[in-house]
This record gives structure tokens, C-alpha cells and sequence, in this order.
């Protein structure tokens, strides 16, 4: 048994933001493509992404603003059909076309799914290979490229549907994930550790004291040695104390150096012992039960090399 999942789905390719958006679909492509040329993908049990159902993403969303994301997208058919535009609005990076919504549910219920699968020893880990993107997605709002927060609706899976007291949820993306934050805040099942790039998008950073957060900001150049050390600092001894019954993990890897969305410095080896780090306490405390759901990363090259290096970790290669 390939004891790593890997979770996808072809209407993740069918969203997208417009021409020239670096929140492509040619995303998965590159992943797919770097994981068939170094083999890595025949160590992964590949399974197609189910749709969430909608009281799956009410575990992190109000119940409007669910059926407001479902209205928008029949509103858009409409429109096009009548020779009106391909695209509505959301704010000045993100917008919706007549496919997003059925990517928003696979893309929450490949992380479901992979919970269910793991939950259930059929799989040790997963990963998560689907788009959009979640974790700017407030419990309210839809930004930064995010309609749905996928990790928190399978750790709120984990939690009232498979009866675990503790998760993790662990953000390495450069940017903060203040739509994760402004869901769980507060919520002592779940503990937030995260680093990001600040000052940076969005405004303001980590906005909450909550004791169950650990949000880490760092500036600009910061590279892969100053974050292990942060790591080693701030997340190591938060989680070894919160002993997690399961780890969710937002994996953006556009920290890379090469990637010109920000300015950090990390390249796939820092990758790879984050993953390492993390797989460590979800070993010792969790049964080695880790989901990872995929964030940012806009050069190709350098984040389907990273995702190589992160899924060679999970899946002991």
C-alpha cells in the first residue's frame, strides 16, 4: 500500500482569474509534471478529489457566504449567456469564472476526503494537489485568491465529525494566512503556527493575541536558516506541548527564493526539513496523521520542485 496520498482533480485546472493571473491553472501542471519525471508519483495512492457538500464548508464559512459564493457563479452563467463578461469581481487580485465553484468543492473535499482517508488508516498522510487556494479565506470573505478555507474545514472535520480533541494547523506560505486566523482565533481544538513575510500582503499581518496562535512574522530576505531557527524556537515547543491528534498543513512555497511574489529566501531543501520538522510531531503524537493542502507558489519551475521535495518527506523517499 502506497501509504501517501495524493489528491486532485481536473476541475481544479477549469478556475482561473484571467489571463497573465500567477494563480494559474498551468500550477498543477508543473507539480504533476515534476512528480511523473522523477517518479515520485508512483509512490502516491492517486485519488480523484470528491466535491465537498455544503455543510462541509459551513464548518468554516457562514452559511450567506456560502450560498452568496453559489449565487455569484449562477449570476456569472447567466451573464455570459446573454453575452455579458467571463469574470466577476471579488477585489482587485481575485475574481471568479462560471468553473470556480466546482473547484472551490473539490478542492475543499479533497482535503475532507483525505482526512476521511487517513482517519481511517487507509492512508498515513496526504497531500492535497488542488486550486484555489484557501487560507486568506475569512469565515465571511473571499481574498487573496481564496474562497474557501480548505484547511480549516477538514480540521473542524477532524474534529466534530471523527471526535479528535487537538489539531495542528501549520502555514508555511510567505504570506499570512489571516483568513485561517480569523476562523480559528480562539478555538482551543485547533493550534495555528505560522510564519510570514512582514510588513506584507495582507495589511497588518497577524491580528489576533489568541493563546492559540503562533504567528511568526519575518522581513524581507529573511532565508532558510533564520526561519529553521524561528521554527526550532517558536513552533517546535508549542506543538510538542499542544500534542496534536493530527496535523493540517497550508503549504505555500512561494518563500522560494526564485519566486518574485515575495522576497524571501528559501529553496527546497529548507522545504524539506520544515516537512521533516512537522512530520516528526505528527509521528510522535499523532500517529504520523498529516493532510497538506496546497497555498501559494507562482514561479513553476521552483514550486514543483518544492512540492517534490515536501511530498519525498511525507512519503519517506
Amino acid at each position: 500500500m502506497n501509504k501517501t496520498g495524493y489528491f486532485s482533480h481536473r476541475d481544479c485546472r477549469k478556475h482561473e482569474m484571467g489571463e497573465g493571473h500567477p494563480e494559474c491553472p498551468q500550477r498543477l501542471d508543473a507539480i504533476d509534471d515534476r512528480l511523473l519525471l522523477t517518479g515520485v508519483a508512483d509512490a502516491l495512492d492517486q485519488r480523484e478529489a470528491p466535491q465537498a457538500s455544503i455543510t462541509d464548508l459551513e464548518l468554516a464559512h457562514g452559511r450567506m457566504y456560502v450560498a452568496s459564493l453559489r449565487g455569484l457563479t449562477d449570476g456569472l452563467r447567466d451573464e455570459m449567456a446573454a453575452g455579458g463578461p467571463t469574470h466577476a469581481q471579488i477585489d482587485p487580485d481575485t475574481s471568479l469564472n462560471v468553473y470556480t465553484w466546482d473547484a472551490t468543492l473539490r478542492a475543499a473535499g479533497a482535503a475532507v476526503a483525505a482526512t476521511d482517508a487517513v482517519m481511517a488508516g487507509e492512508l498515513v498522510n496526504a497531500f492535497c494537489a488542488t486550486r484555489p487556494p484557501g487560507h486568506h479565506a475569512c469565515k465571511d470573505k473571499a481574498m487573496g485568491f481564496c474562497f474557501v478555507n480548505n484547511v480549516v474545514v477538514a480540521a473542524r472535520h477532524a474534529l466534530e465529525r471523527h471526535g479528535l480533541k487537538r489539531v495542528a494547523i501549520v502555514d508555511f506560505d510567505v504570506h499570512h494566512g489571516n483568513g485561517t486566523e480569523n476562523i480559528v482565533a480562539g478555538d482551543q481544538r485547533i493550534l495555528m503556527v505560522s510564519f510570514f513575510q512582514h510588513p506584507f500582503y495582507p495589511e497588518g499581518g497577524s491580528r489576533s493575541h489568541a493563546s492559540n496562535l503562533v504567528n511568526v512574522p519575518v522581513p524581507a530576505y529573511t532565508k532558510g536558516a533564520e526561519v529553521r531557527e524561528l521554527i526550532v524556537q517558536h513552533w517546535l515547543p508549542r506543538l510538542e506541548a499542544y500534542k496534536p491528534e493530527m496535523v493540517f498543513i497550508s503549504a505555500g512555497f512561494d518563500a522560494h527564493r526564485e519566486d518574485d511574489m515575495a522576497q524571501m529566501g528559501l529553496v527546497e531543501s529548507d522545504y524539506a526539513w520544515i516537512t521533516a520538522q512537522i512530520k516528526a510531531v505528527a509521528d510522535r503524537h499523532a500517529q504520523g496523521r498529516i493532510v497538506s493542502c496546497l497555498e501559494g507558489g507562482y514561479h513553476l519551475d521552483a514550486l514543483a520542485r518544492s512540492v517534490e521535495a515536501h511530498v519525498r518527506v511525507l512519503a519517506d523517499l
